[in-house]
Protein backbone atom coordinates (compact mmCIF):
# COMPACT_ATOMS: atom_id res chain seq x y z
CA UNK A 1 0.00 0.00 0.00
CA UNK A 2 1.55 3.31 -1.08
CA UNK A 3 1.91 6.22 1.30
CA UNK A 4 0.84 9.65 0.05
CA UNK A 5 4.07 11.45 0.83
CA UNK A 6 3.15 14.44 -1.32
CA UNK A 7 0.03 15.08 0.75
CA UNK A 8 1.97 14.68 3.98
CA UNK A 9 4.49 17.26 2.78
CA UNK A 10 1.75 19.66 1.65
CA UNK A 11 0.37 19.47 5.18
CA UNK A 12 3.86 20.18 6.58
CA UNK A 13 5.07 23.68 5.63
CA UNK A 14 8.46 23.13 7.24
CA UNK A 15 9.22 20.25 4.88
CA UNK A 16 9.83 22.74 2.06
CA UNK A 17 12.42 24.63 4.13
CA UNK A 18 14.55 21.97 5.79
CA UNK A 19 15.33 18.27 5.70
CA UNK A 20 14.00 17.60 9.18
CA UNK A 21 15.59 14.41 10.50
CA UNK A 22 15.20 15.30 14.16
CA UNK A 23 11.75 13.88 14.76
CA UNK A 24 12.88 12.07 17.90
CA UNK A 25 13.54 15.56 19.27
CA UNK A 26 10.51 17.44 17.99
CA UNK A 27 8.73 16.70 14.73
CA UNK A 28 7.41 19.31 12.30
CA UNK A 29 3.70 19.79 13.07
CA UNK A 30 1.10 19.55 10.33
CA UNK A 31 -0.80 22.71 9.44
CA UNK A 32 -3.96 21.28 10.99
CA UNK A 33 -2.29 21.27 14.41
CA UNK A 34 -0.75 24.71 14.07
CA UNK A 35 -4.02 26.27 12.95
CA UNK A 36 -5.96 24.67 15.81
CA UNK A 37 -3.50 26.07 18.36
CA UNK A 38 -3.48 29.53 16.82
CA UNK A 39 -7.27 29.60 16.61
CA UNK A 40 -7.58 29.00 20.34
CA UNK A 41 -4.92 31.59 21.17
CA UNK A 42 -6.92 34.08 19.14
CA UNK A 43 -10.05 33.16 21.11
CA UNK A 44 -8.17 33.82 24.33
CA UNK A 45 -6.93 37.18 23.05
CA UNK A 46 -10.41 38.22 21.91
CA UNK A 47 -12.61 36.88 24.73
CA UNK A 48 -10.39 36.00 27.70
CA UNK A 49 -8.76 32.77 28.81
CA UNK A 50 -11.58 31.36 30.93
CA UNK A 51 -14.21 32.35 28.41
CA UNK A 52 -12.25 30.84 25.52
CA UNK A 53 -11.89 27.57 27.42
CA UNK A 54 -15.65 27.47 28.05
CA UNK A 55 -16.35 28.09 24.37
CA UNK A 56 -13.92 25.34 23.31
CA UNK A 57 -14.90 22.84 26.01
CA UNK A 58 -16.03 20.19 23.55
CA UNK A 59 -12.81 20.46 21.53
CA UNK A 60 -10.69 20.34 24.69
CA UNK A 61 -12.49 17.27 26.04
CA UNK A 62 -12.12 15.53 22.66
CA UNK A 63 -8.42 15.05 23.40
CA UNK A 64 -9.19 12.30 25.93
CA UNK A 65 -11.09 9.94 23.60
CA UNK A 66 -8.45 10.64 20.95
CA UNK A 67 -5.74 9.36 23.29
CA UNK A 68 -7.93 6.40 24.25
CA UNK A 69 -8.29 5.46 20.57
CA UNK A 70 -4.56 5.86 20.04
CA UNK A 71 -3.46 3.46 22.77
CA UNK A 72 -6.55 1.27 23.24
CA UNK A 73 -7.74 2.31 26.67
CA UNK A 74 -10.70 3.99 28.40
CA UNK A 75 -11.00 7.76 28.60
CA UNK A 76 -11.03 7.70 32.41
CA UNK A 77 -7.58 6.05 32.34
CA UNK A 78 -5.95 9.09 30.70
CA UNK A 79 -4.38 12.23 32.18
CA UNK A 80 -3.12 15.06 29.97
CA UNK A 81 0.01 16.73 31.34
CA UNK A 82 2.71 19.05 30.08
CA UNK A 83 5.33 16.51 28.97
CA UNK A 84 6.37 12.88 29.09
CA UNK A 85 8.75 13.35 32.02
CA UNK A 86 5.99 14.85 34.15
CA UNK A 87 3.69 11.99 33.12
CA UNK A 88 6.32 9.39 34.04
CA UNK A 89 7.16 11.17 37.30
CA UNK A 90 3.51 11.38 38.38
CA UNK A 91 3.23 7.62 37.98
CA UNK A 92 6.56 6.68 39.54
CA UNK A 93 6.47 9.08 42.45
CA UNK A 94 2.86 8.06 43.07
CA UNK A 95 4.09 4.62 44.15
CA UNK A 96 5.12 3.72 47.68
CA UNK A 97 8.50 2.06 48.26
CA UNK A 98 10.07 0.64 51.40
CA UNK A 99 13.58 -0.64 52.21
CA UNK A 100 14.50 -3.63 50.08
CA UNK A 101 11.82 -3.11 47.43
CA UNK A 102 13.32 -3.84 44.03
CA UNK A 103 12.91 -1.78 40.87
CA UNK A 104 13.85 -3.69 37.71
CA UNK A 105 14.88 -1.69 34.66
CA UNK A 106 17.03 -1.93 31.52
CA UNK A 107 20.38 -0.63 30.31
CA UNK A 108 18.69 1.58 27.71
CA UNK A 109 16.84 3.61 30.34
CA UNK A 110 16.78 7.40 29.98
CA UNK A 111 18.68 9.68 32.36
CA UNK A 112 15.61 11.36 33.88
CA UNK A 113 14.12 7.99 34.79
CA UNK A 114 17.31 6.64 36.34
CA UNK A 115 17.81 9.83 38.35
CA UNK A 116 14.31 9.34 39.75
CA UNK A 117 15.11 5.70 40.61
CA UNK A 118 18.26 6.78 42.44
CA UNK A 119 16.48 9.54 44.34
CA UNK A 120 13.74 7.19 45.55
CA UNK A 121 16.32 4.53 46.40
CA UNK A 122 18.23 7.07 48.49
CA UNK A 123 15.05 8.23 50.24
CA UNK A 124 13.44 4.86 50.90
CA UNK A 125 16.07 2.14 50.76
CA UNK A 126 14.61 0.63 47.61
CA UNK A 127 17.04 -1.17 45.31
CA UNK A 128 17.53 -0.52 41.59
CA UNK A 129 18.48 -3.58 39.51
CA UNK A 130 19.47 -3.38 35.86
CA UNK A 131 18.36 -6.40 33.85
CA UNK A 132 20.95 -7.80 31.45
CA UNK A 133 20.80 -7.19 27.71
CA UNK A 134 20.52 -10.13 25.34
CA UNK A 135 22.71 -10.75 22.31
CA UNK A 136 20.72 -8.18 20.33
CA UNK A 137 21.30 -5.39 22.83
CA UNK A 138 17.70 -5.32 24.08
CA UNK A 139 16.36 -6.27 27.50
CA UNK A 140 16.98 -9.97 28.15
CA UNK A 141 13.65 -11.62 28.90
CA UNK A 142 15.35 -14.68 30.40
CA UNK A 143 17.27 -12.53 32.89
CA UNK A 144 14.09 -10.66 33.79
CA UNK A 145 12.42 -13.97 34.61
CA UNK A 146 15.42 -15.04 36.66
CA UNK A 147 15.36 -11.85 38.73
CA UNK A 148 11.64 -12.16 39.34
CA UNK A 149 12.12 -15.70 40.55
CA UNK A 150 14.73 -14.89 43.17
CA UNK A 151 16.68 -12.23 45.00
CA UNK A 152 16.17 -10.36 48.22
CA UNK A 153 13.13 -8.18 48.56
CA UNK A 154 9.89 -7.82 46.68
CA UNK A 155 9.96 -6.68 43.07
CA UNK A 156 7.78 -3.58 43.33
CA UNK A 157 8.06 -2.28 39.76
CA UNK A 158 9.27 -3.17 36.29
CA UNK A 159 10.10 0.04 34.43
CA UNK A 160 11.17 -0.03 30.80
CA UNK A 161 11.86 2.50 28.06
CA UNK A 162 10.18 1.15 24.93
CA UNK A 163 12.43 2.95 22.44
CA UNK A 164 15.58 4.53 23.88
CA UNK A 165 16.56 8.07 23.02
CA UNK A 166 20.03 6.91 21.93
CA UNK A 167 19.20 4.29 19.32
CA UNK A 168 16.77 2.55 17.03
CA UNK A 169 16.04 -0.60 19.00
CA UNK A 170 12.53 -1.43 20.16
CA UNK A 171 12.57 -3.22 23.51
CA UNK A 172 10.33 -6.34 23.78
CA UNK A 173 7.55 -4.57 25.69
CA UNK A 174 4.89 -7.19 24.96
CA UNK A 175 7.02 -9.99 26.39
CA UNK A 176 7.87 -7.89 29.44
CA UNK A 177 4.20 -7.04 29.93
CA UNK A 178 3.16 -10.69 29.84
CA UNK A 179 5.84 -11.57 32.40
CA UNK A 180 4.87 -8.66 34.65
CA UNK A 181 1.20 -9.64 34.53
CA UNK A 182 1.96 -13.27 35.41
CA UNK A 183 4.12 -12.10 38.31
CA UNK A 184 1.59 -9.53 39.53
CA UNK A 185 4.16 -6.72 39.30
CA UNK A 186 3.19 -3.25 38.00
CA UNK A 187 4.73 -2.42 34.62
CA UNK A 188 5.60 1.20 33.77
CA UNK A 189 6.41 1.78 30.09
CA UNK A 190 8.12 4.95 28.91
CA UNK A 191 6.66 5.29 25.40
CA UNK A 192 8.04 8.76 24.78
CA UNK A 193 9.79 7.74 21.54
CA UNK A 194 7.40 5.02 20.38
CA UNK A 195 3.97 6.68 20.51
CA UNK A 196 3.27 8.18 17.11
CA UNK A 197 5.66 6.00 15.12
CA UNK A 198 4.53 2.53 16.26
CA UNK A 199 1.08 1.07 16.95
CA UNK A 200 0.54 1.02 20.72
CA UNK A 201 -2.15 -1.02 22.45
CA UNK A 202 -1.84 -1.05 26.22
CA UNK A 203 -3.91 -4.22 26.51
CA UNK A 204 -1.72 -6.07 24.04
CA UNK A 205 1.46 -4.75 25.65
CA UNK A 206 0.20 -5.36 29.18
CA UNK A 207 1.35 -1.97 30.50
CA UNK A 208 -0.21 -0.79 33.75
CA UNK A 209 1.25 2.68 33.32
CA UNK A 210 2.42 4.42 30.16
CA UNK A 211 3.90 7.88 29.63
CA UNK A 212 4.20 9.72 26.32
CA UNK A 213 4.94 13.10 24.80
CA UNK A 214 3.22 15.07 22.07
CA UNK A 215 6.13 16.85 20.44
CA UNK A 216 7.97 13.89 18.96
CA UNK A 217 6.42 11.40 16.55
CA UNK A 218 2.86 12.51 17.31
CA UNK A 219 3.72 15.92 15.79
CA UNK A 220 1.83 17.78 18.51
CA UNK A 221 2.87 21.06 20.19
CA UNK A 222 5.77 21.15 22.63
CA UNK A 223 4.64 21.16 26.24
CA UNK A 224 2.11 18.35 25.81
CA UNK A 225 2.10 14.79 27.06
CA UNK A 226 -0.11 12.19 28.65
CA UNK A 227 -0.19 9.42 31.21
CA UNK A 228 -2.15 6.18 31.01
CA UNK A 229 -3.06 4.48 34.30
CA UNK A 230 -4.86 1.14 34.22
CA UNK A 231 -8.12 1.42 36.16
CA UNK A 232 -7.29 -1.61 38.32
CA UNK A 233 -4.06 -0.04 39.60
CA UNK A 234 -5.33 3.52 40.07
CA UNK A 235 -6.07 3.30 43.79
CA UNK A 236 -2.59 1.89 44.47
CA UNK A 237 -1.10 5.25 43.45
CA UNK A 238 -1.33 8.61 45.19
CA UNK A 239 -0.19 11.63 43.16
CA UNK A 240 2.93 13.25 44.64
CA UNK A 241 1.03 16.53 44.79
CA UNK A 242 -2.62 17.53 44.55
CA UNK A 243 -4.68 20.61 43.77
CA UNK A 244 -8.37 21.44 43.51
CA UNK A 245 -8.57 19.67 40.14
CA UNK A 246 -6.92 16.46 41.32
CA UNK A 247 -8.93 16.37 44.54
CA UNK A 248 -12.00 17.94 46.16
CA UNK A 249 -11.75 19.82 49.46
CA UNK A 250 -14.70 18.17 51.17
CA UNK A 251 -14.46 19.71 54.65
CA UNK A 252 -12.08 22.06 56.49
CA UNK A 253 -9.89 19.11 57.47
CA UNK A 254 -10.49 16.57 54.66
CA UNK A 255 -10.27 16.02 50.92
CA UNK A 256 -11.12 13.33 48.37
CA UNK A 257 -8.89 12.41 45.45
CA UNK A 258 -10.85 12.20 42.22
CA UNK A 259 -11.62 8.65 41.07
CA UNK A 260 -10.08 8.76 37.58
CA UNK A 261 -6.63 9.26 36.06
CA UNK A 262 -7.12 13.01 35.96
CA UNK A 263 -6.00 13.00 39.59
CA UNK A 264 -2.54 13.27 38.01
CA UNK A 265 -3.38 16.55 36.27
CA UNK A 266 -3.39 20.07 37.68
CA UNK A 267 -6.07 22.70 37.23
CA UNK A 268 -4.06 25.15 35.13
CA UNK A 269 -3.07 23.96 31.68
CA UNK A 270 -2.22 25.21 28.20
CA UNK A 271 -5.62 24.78 26.54
CA UNK A 272 -4.37 25.72 23.09
CA UNK A 273 -1.66 23.07 23.24
CA UNK A 274 -4.10 20.53 24.68
CA UNK A 275 -6.39 21.09 21.71
CA UNK A 276 -3.38 20.75 19.42
CA UNK A 277 -2.50 17.41 21.01
CA UNK A 278 -5.95 16.04 20.25
CA UNK A 279 -5.82 17.31 16.67
CA UNK A 280 -2.36 15.77 16.20
CA UNK A 281 -3.57 12.39 17.46
CA UNK A 282 -6.58 12.44 15.16
CA UNK A 283 -4.26 13.37 12.30
CA UNK A 284 -1.94 10.43 13.06
CA UNK A 285 -4.89 8.07 13.32
CA UNK A 286 -6.16 9.26 9.93
CA UNK A 287 -2.94 7.90 8.38
CA UNK A 288 -3.01 4.73 10.45
CA UNK A 289 -0.23 3.72 12.82
CA UNK A 290 0.50 0.50 10.93
CA UNK A 291 1.05 2.53 7.74
CA UNK A 292 3.20 5.03 9.64
CA UNK A 293 5.37 2.28 11.11
CA UNK A 294 5.86 0.66 7.72
CA UNK A 295 6.85 3.97 6.17
CA UNK A 296 9.27 5.17 8.87
CA UNK A 297 10.87 1.75 9.36
CA UNK A 298 11.62 1.49 5.64
CA UNK A 299 13.09 4.99 5.55
CA UNK A 300 15.26 4.30 8.58
CA UNK A 301 16.58 1.02 7.17
CA UNK A 302 17.35 2.78 3.90
CA UNK A 303 19.32 5.42 5.78
CA UNK A 304 21.22 2.77 7.73
CA UNK A 305 22.19 1.07 4.46
CA UNK A 306 23.39 4.35 2.97
CA UNK A 307 25.48 5.15 6.05
CA UNK A 308 26.92 1.64 6.42
CA UNK A 309 28.16 1.80 2.83
CA UNK A 310 30.41 4.77 3.65
CA UNK A 311 34.01 4.27 4.73
CA UNK A 312 34.60 5.48 8.27
CA UNK A 313 30.90 5.77 9.15
CA UNK A 314 29.48 3.35 11.70
CA UNK A 315 25.82 2.67 12.49
CA UNK A 316 25.17 1.77 16.14
CA UNK A 317 21.51 0.75 16.32
CA UNK A 318 20.73 -2.45 18.19
CA UNK A 319 17.73 -4.74 18.60
CA UNK A 320 15.87 -7.40 16.66
CA UNK A 321 13.18 -4.86 15.87
CA UNK A 322 14.28 -1.36 14.89
CA UNK A 323 12.40 1.85 14.35
CA UNK A 324 12.72 5.37 12.96
CA UNK A 325 15.78 6.40 14.99
CA UNK A 326 19.18 5.97 13.34
CA UNK A 327 22.42 6.58 15.23
CA UNK A 328 25.94 6.70 13.83
CA UNK A 329 29.46 8.05 14.23
CA UNK A 330 32.05 9.33 11.78
CA UNK A 331 35.66 8.32 12.45
CA UNK A 332 37.68 11.16 13.89
CA UNK A 333 34.86 13.71 13.79
CA UNK A 334 33.00 14.65 17.01
CA UNK A 335 29.27 14.11 16.84
CA UNK A 336 28.62 17.78 17.58
CA UNK A 337 30.79 18.76 14.61
CA UNK A 338 28.87 16.36 12.37
CA UNK A 339 25.58 17.80 13.58
CA UNK A 340 26.74 21.37 12.91
CA UNK A 341 27.97 20.42 9.43
CA UNK A 342 24.62 18.86 8.59
CA UNK A 343 22.71 21.86 9.99
CA UNK A 344 24.73 24.18 7.77
CA UNK A 345 23.49 22.12 4.81
CA UNK A 346 19.86 22.40 5.91
CA UNK A 347 19.63 18.94 7.52
CA UNK A 348 18.33 18.77 11.10
CA UNK A 349 19.74 16.03 13.32
CA UNK A 350 20.60 15.71 17.00
CA UNK A 351 23.32 14.32 19.25
CA UNK A 352 22.91 11.71 21.98
CA UNK A 353 25.54 11.87 24.73
CA UNK A 354 26.67 9.44 27.41
CA UNK A 355 25.20 11.55 30.22
CA UNK A 356 21.71 10.76 28.88
CA UNK A 357 22.37 7.02 28.77
CA UNK A 358 25.09 6.13 31.28
CA UNK A 359 23.93 2.53 31.63
CA UNK A 360 24.22 1.98 27.88
CA UNK A 361 26.60 4.11 25.82
CA UNK A 362 29.79 3.86 27.97
CA UNK A 363 29.55 0.06 28.15
CA UNK A 364 29.45 0.06 24.34
CA UNK A 365 32.54 2.28 24.22
CA UNK A 366 30.55 5.28 22.97
CA UNK A 367 30.62 8.81 24.36
CA UNK A 368 28.29 10.39 21.80
CA UNK A 369 26.28 9.59 18.69
CA UNK A 370 24.72 11.51 15.85
CA UNK A 371 20.98 10.82 15.88
CA UNK A 372 18.94 11.09 12.68
CA UNK A 373 15.24 10.28 13.14
CA UNK A 374 12.93 10.04 10.16
CA UNK A 375 9.21 10.54 9.80
CA UNK A 376 6.74 9.65 7.07
CA UNK A 377 7.03 13.07 5.40
CA UNK A 378 10.76 12.58 4.79
CA UNK A 379 12.02 11.47 1.39
CA UNK A 380 14.84 9.47 -0.13
CA UNK A 381 16.24 12.73 -1.51
CA UNK A 382 16.53 14.06 2.04
CA UNK A 383 18.40 10.93 3.10
CA UNK A 384 20.81 11.46 0.21
CA UNK A 385 21.16 15.08 1.29
CA UNK A 386 22.29 13.97 4.73
CA UNK A 387 24.78 11.47 3.33
CA UNK A 388 26.21 13.98 0.85
CA UNK A 389 26.66 16.61 3.58
CA UNK A 390 28.62 14.39 5.96
CA UNK A 391 32.20 15.44 6.74
CA UNK A 392 34.91 13.07 5.61
CA UNK A 393 36.26 10.73 8.28
CA UNK A 394 39.72 11.45 9.62
CA UNK A 395 42.35 8.91 10.60
CA UNK A 396 42.19 7.65 14.19
CA UNK A 397 44.90 5.88 16.18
Amino acid sequence: MSFDVERARRDTPGASRVAHLNNAGAALPPSQVTEAVIAHLRREAQYGGYEAADAAAEQIQATYPAIARLIGCRTDEVAVVENATRAWDMAFYGMSFKPGDRILTAHAEYASNVIAFLQVARRTGAVVEVVDDDEHGQLCVADLLRRLGGGRGEVKLIALTHVPTQGGLVNPAEEVGAIARDAGVPFLLDACQSVGQLPIDVEHIGADLLSATGRKFLRAPRGTGFLYVRRSILDQLEPPFLDLHAAAWTAPDSYEIRPDARRFESWETNYAAKIGLGVAIDYALSWGLDAIETRVTALAESLRERLAALDGVHVHDQGQRRCAIVTFTVDGVPAQAVQRRLAASGVNTSVSVASSARLDLPRRGLSELVRASVHYYNTDEELDRLVDALPRPTATD
